[in-house]
């Protein structure tokens, strides 16, 4: 991914915070004996800097992630296209942030340490509850546990945008967030909320 300085996240404090709001992303990794990368959406938790998730156990990821742990945790939101006509230059443009997260991978096997991913996974997705006894040898899923396995990425490194045109001048950036909010399309919401974000929080030189 392209991160030119103008659209890259100012700290982790700003992507973390957009990532806690999203946990729904596509894990990636490199195909076995050069076939094509493998590419598997799921849902996820983030926390500090590990993530935790499971997938079922004929899942084809498993021999990508056997022959190489390293993988991308990619997760993408607030987009929009942007008309040529609606700036200076003419050209059109897509709005966009995306969060990557190169990770190493720990392929979880045992019942035990299967169950406690599902037992975080299941407080962060389901805070409300309405689950039931999650163990490794007892309640209604663990006879279920075979059937996947967990995994657990360590983040080794980050590949954070967030790309609104913050080149550009504010009065331009404004006017573009006026022309989503009246265009109103799917993502044209999310988009405009970040653009004003970055506009209200953006440096001023000095």
């Amino acid at each position: 991914m392209l991160v030119h300085p103008w659209d890259a996240a100012r700290d982790a404090a700003e992507w973390r915070a957009w990532l806690a709001h999203r946990d729904f992303g596509q894990l990636a990794a490199n195909g076995v004996d050069g076939a094509p990368p493998v590419v598997v959406p799921t849902h996820f938790l983030l926390d500090g800097d590990e993530v935790l998730l499971h997938l079922a156990r004929p899942n084809p990821i498993w021999a990508a992630l056997e022959a190489n742990p390293l993988a991308v945790l990619t997760v993408h939101d607030d987009y929009a296209y942007i008309p040529g006509h609606w700036r200076p230059t003419g050209v059109p443009t897509s709005y966009y942030a995306s969060v990557q997260l190169s990770c190493r991978a720990e392929v979880v096997d045992d019942r035990e340490g299967k169950a406690e991913i599902l037992r975080r996974q299941l407080a962060h997705h389901q805070p409300e509850g309405g689950y039931g006894l999650m163990a490794a040898d007892e309640g209604p899923y663990h006879k279920r546990l075979s059937a996947l396995r967990g995994l657990r990425l360590t983040v080794l490194d980050v590949r954070a945008k967030f790309k609104y045109d913050d080149h550009n001048p504010a009065e331009e950036r404004e006017r573009i967030a006026g022309r989503l909010a009246e265009r109103g399309l799917p993502g044209d919401a999310g988009a405009r909320a970040q653009q004003l974000r970055r506009l209200k929080e953006q440096p001023t030189a000095t």
